[in-house]
Formats: structure tokens, C-alpha cells, sequence
């Protein structure tokens, strides 16, 4: 017997089929188990990480939404303490301006260090209606406070945010590590992780009960869509996880006219394990 779950989305569904029993079963060929490496589970922790906060981007937030960077005026450097005063700042002038428009203001940052020192925000807000634009709205409250400038680039949903999500949940790299030394271990943790408002919705699974031969027949004759859907071809994942043996199997149904699709079944190959 496997267990499948779906997490249902605006524009598409994302499943995932996993073997529910410990010792096997009818159609079920056990691989060795392995006992997973420090690296592994380092990636397997990083993987779930991503897939979180990408399902978090793709339930509270649309294409056209905004992903920002709030930088400091050049050869500023602000303690740690000061950038959380300031991004506090900014989210509740931010906050106030959505509130008197009527709407909900949605976001998920994280601060980030420059391999110079330096330190910026990321932050993904929900994207104002009306005028003055957000873009222009969240330029004159930063500059106000910091007398920073913004970048800004429009959300789009390919890949189902899988890059944003990367960038925001990303450990840091070598010359950011060294960085990262000068800060107190409390500071550290803090620049290493996201933050999000407390108004998201968070993405929780469904699930049910799915017989072998359904996996068995998704795997030999291919995915089949339901009706007004199409499986986006770089979202399946079908292999054997080292760790218990057992087999498993991942794609996502994205409704047609998102993207250009075809409603034609997909023949899931099979993968090495990755995480």
C-alpha cells in the first residue's frame, strides 16, 4: 500500500506517492537499506527546507507580486541591531500604508550578508493595488529610513518559484561564512534563516490510500493528467530512496492555459537519489 499526497494550489496540484508499509509488500522490491551520511542528511534538511518555502511563495503570493532588495547607501555598514530596527521600521510604515488601502500586506524576507560585509534585504512583498504603486510606495518609506535604494523584479511562477525559494532558504557560502564570524552566534542564526509575516497561509497535505498497481501503472504507461491539466515534465521525480529502500514517486499537474502544456501522459524516468 502506498500513501499519497497532494497539496492543492490556485493553479496546480503537487503529488507525492511514498511506500506507507516498513517491511514491504505485494509489488514492492526492497532495495538495501543505507544508513544516510552527515552530507545527505544536510541535503535531504535543505531539500525540505526549499520545498516548504517554495509551497509558502506559491500559496500566499501571484505573478506580479514583488521580489525586493533593500540596499544601504554605499560604504554604509549598520550593525546587525540596527538592520532589524530598520526592517522593522519599513515593515510597519509598509504595513500602514496596506492597512489605510484596505489590504492585507504579505511578506517573507531575509537578511543577508555581503561576501564584503555588507549587509541587505531580501524581502517578497504582496503586490499593492492602486496608486501610488508598491514600487514607488516602498522607495519613499527605505529611503526615508535608511536612504537606501530598491531593486525590484516581478514574481513568475516557473518552476513553481523553485529558484526564489532556493535563493531565500540558501546557506551561506565560503566568504560569507568568514563574514558571518564577526557576529555573535545568535546573530549568525538569524542571518542564516527567513522570515515571513504572520498572516500566510501554510500549505498543509492531503492525504489517501493509493494501491501498488496504481505506482506500477503511472510508472510503466506514463502520468495521466486529469481533464483541463497537463504534468509539468521537470517536476517528476521517481527513484528509490536509499534510506528505507522503498520506491518513490513525485510530479506536478499544472493547470492548462498557466503555461504552454500538452494533456499527453509522462513516463516517469527513473532518477538517482538527490535529496
Amino acid at each position: 500500500m502506498y500513501e499519497m499526497k497532494y497539496y492543492e494550489f490556485h493553479d496546480s496540484v503537487e503529488y507525492e506517492y511514498r511506500f506507507a508499509g516498513r517491511y514491504g509488500a505485494k509489488g514492492e522490491k526492497r532495495a538495501k537499506r543505507k544508513k544516510a551520511t552527515p552530507e545527505q542528511v544536510r541535503r535531504q534538511n535543505q531539500w525540505n527546507k526549499e520545498a516548504m518555502v517554495r509551497r509558502l511563495i506559491k500559496r500566499n503570493f501571484r505573478p506580479g507580486d514583488l521580489w525586493m532588495t533593500l540596499k544601504y547607501p554605499k560604504g554604509t555598514r549598520e550593525s546587525f541591531g540596527e538592520v532589524k530596527d530598520d526592517m522593522g521600521c519599513f515593515l510597519r510604515e509598509m504595513r500602514k500604508e496596506y492597512k489605510r488601502r484596505g489590504q492585507p500586506l504579505k511578506w517573507i524576507n531575509r537578511i543577508e550578508i555581503g561576501e564584503r560585509g555588507g549587509i541587505h534585504m531580501h524581502i517578497i512583498v504582496s503586490r499593492l493595488d492602486g496608486e501610488p504603486g508598491t514600487d514607488i510606495v516602498a522607495q519613499r518609506i527605505w529611503e526615508q529610513i535608511a536612504g537606501g535604494r530598491i531593486n525590484y523584479s516581478n514574481l513568475y511562477a516557473a518552476g513553481g518559484y523553485k529558484n526564489l525559494a532556493r535563493y531565500i532558504t540558501k546557506p551561506p557560502n565560503e566568504e560569507q561564512e568568514k563574514q558571518l564570524s564577526f557576529f555573535d552566534p545568535s546573530e549568525r542564526r538569524q542571518m542564516i534563516r527567513y522570515s515571513s509575516s504572520r498572516n500566510l497561509v501554510r500549505p498543509q497535505p492531503q492525504k489517501k490510500k493509493s494501491h501498488w498497481r496504481t505506482m506500477r501503472r503511472m510508472i510503466k504507461d506514463g502520468i495521466r493528467p486529469r481533464p483541463g491539466y497537463y504534468i509539468d515534465p521537470e517536476s517528476v521525480y521517481y527513484g528509490i530512496n536509499p534510506f528505507n529502500g522503498t520506491t518513490y514517486l513525485k510530479y506536478t499537474e499544472c493547470r492548462l492555459g498557466t503555461k504552454d502544456g500538452t494533456a499527453e501522459p509522462i513516463k516517469p524516468e527513473w532518477e538517482e537519489w538527490s535529496g
